[in-house]
């Protein structure tokens, strides 16, 4: 079984990013979007 990746757009990509400078921790950041915070901290 093949598991499918989501692909996402760029001003998505850029959102955490912004998020987490201004001061925002990545787990909240990541919780929200419905991100693993792995993947944000990648």
């Amino acid at each position: 079984m093949k598991i499918s990746r989501s692909t996402y757009t760029v001003e998505f990509k850029e959102l955490p990013v912004m998020r987490v400078k201004a001061g925002e921790s990545i787990p909240a950041t990541a919780k929200e979007l419905g991100l693993n915070d792995q993947t944000l901290r990648n």
